[in-house]
């Protein structure tokens, strides 16, 4: 091949990892392929359209920390979609209190941390005077911890919080209402590693680090509309329906990657899919052990969605306690959804004993309890519920797993892995696809010698 000619690269899967992954190789002068099996890019988070309805397979958020997602989101133009609250603002309510219902809210203050919780975890109704005492203690020992220290991966979370005197209560009211959202596992379930790193980073770093962003338009505007745009501004051949079959080695060292109907040849190739597809793909000898992907569990969530004929919920979004209910969010707006009715998403994590109900016995669990939520909801006409199923929504964040996480680089030259499933020290979420993008073109840039600057140091 002539020296003149840019370096060829194939990414496979056209989620957040592979779309970051081509997008930085295509702004590095390499010669892009984007190759996806679905009709549409985003991965797992994307939209449909049911009835006149845009719908989100499931509800989506981030962090004001979530530095990755931001520059995603500035990089494909859509950033003022997804905006962020001015200050973190999270609503909860307890519908089991034996006086009845009562609200709270986590909100913070300007202050230097840790000072800026305080106040509302002072005035926190959902635990006793000692319990929140107890929260502020576990918090200070919570911040000294090193989330990259291999030690804690081998921990679980609950035992971490029992030790640091942490009751079932205050676990459920507080660490677990964060940490099911964002880890998809309750306290037993979760390594210490990842749970430190997302209170950590989230909480304990900067006064606006948790502060919650969401789109406020369909996800697939985001994932798949505007990403298709920068993709094509960038030079990117983004095909999809087009599934790979079978990467191999070619004798210059090059490589080819058979999709149907085409070979394509490339010198670069990163592979962007879920971890038993990458397993499948890989070609012998690229891991030392390639049976250790397999070994990475799959967490589900469920989401819940029900259309009201009427307004039911004044907050754009609320979490529960003393109920079934996890998270729920209004998305009439972005739904696209007209008149005077209001459509709802509950989003339920780690729902591993609720992901195969069927969706009648969800609309009879489920309906009663809204009720229970917002009174408004009571004698409200039921225009529309339906369910929204991921079985291997992310990876199991569990005790150990931090092992099984490949990095970037193969063994193999010239082939790299990215997805959130990756090493990127990230519980499966948008940020953690984005940093294994990041990962795998810096390291397929650096091993072709191109320079390039990580993009957050660059935003920095």
């Amino acid at each position: 091949m002539n020296d003149a000619q840019p370096k060829r690269a194939v990414v496979i899967g056209g989620g957040l990892a592979g779309i970051t992954a081509a997008l930085e190789l295509a702004d590095a002068g390499l010669d892009v392929t984007l190759v996806e099996g679905r009709p549409r890019l985003g991965g797992l988070a994307f939209s449909f359209r049911r009835g006149d309805l845009t719908v989100d397979n499931g509800q989506h958020v981030y962090l004001r920390c979530c530095t990755a997602y931001r520059w995603f989101l500035d990089r494909v133009g859509g950033a003022e979609l997804a905006p962020v609250q001015a200050k973190l603002d999270v609503p909860v309510l307890d519908v089991a209190h034996p006086r009845g219902p009562r609200l709270g809210r986590l909100r913070r203050d300007a202050l230097p941390v840790p000072l800026h919780l305080a106040r509302s975890l002072a005035t926190y109704p959902h635990l006793s005077l000692a319990e929140r005492a107890s929260v502020g203690r576990a918090a200070l020992a919570l911040k000294k911890l090193d989330p990259a220290d291999p030690a804690l991966d081998g921990v679980d979370f609950a035992t971490w919080l029992g030790r640091h005197g942490q009751s079932d209560r205050t676990i459920e009211a507080l660490w677990d209402l964060v940490g099911v959202a964002t880890l998809n596992a309750t306290a037993p379930h979760a390594s210490l590693g990842l749970a430190a790193m997302v209170f950590k980073t989230g909480l304990l770093s900067e006064p606006g680090a948790a502060d919650i962003g969401w789109a406020r338009v369909p996800l697939g505007e985001l994932h798949d509309t505007l990403a298709r745009k920068a993709l094509d501004s960038a030079g990117v051949r983004t095909e999809t329906r087009t599934k790979a079959e079978a990467i191999s080695r070619t004798g210059d060292g090059s490589w080819q990657v058979e999709v149907p109907g085409e070979t394509l040849d490339a010198e670069v190739v990163v592979l962007a899919v879920p971890q038993r597809e990458t397993y499948d793909l890989l070609p012998d000898g690229a891991l030392e052990d390639p049976g250790k992907l397999l070994d990475i569990g799959t967490a589900p969530i469920l989401n819940v969605h029900v259309v009201y004929d009427r307004k039911v919920l004044r907050q754009p979004f609320f979490a529960a306690l003393g109920s079934p209910v996890q998270w729920v969010f209004d998305r009439t707006d972005s739904s696209g959804l007209r008149g005077h009715g209001q459509y709802l998403a509950v989003s339920q994590s780690a729902a591993e004993d609720e992901i195969d109900l069927p969706v009648a016995e969800l609309r009879a669990r489920y309906l009663p309890e809204l009720e229970k939520l917002l009174p408004a909801a009571r004698g409200a006409g039921i225009l529309d519920f339906f369910v929204t199923r991921e079985r291997t929504a992310t990876f199991a964040p569990t005790p150990g797993v931090g092992r099984l996480r490949p990095s970037a680089r193969t063994r193999a030259d010239g082939l790299y892995l990215a997805g959130a499933w990756t090493a990127t020290g990230w519980p499966a979420t948008m940020e953690s696809a984005v940093r294994s993008g990041f990962s795998a073109a810096g390291a397929a840039l650096s091993t072709l010698g191109r320079p390039h600057v990580h993009p957050l140091q660059e935003a920095a």
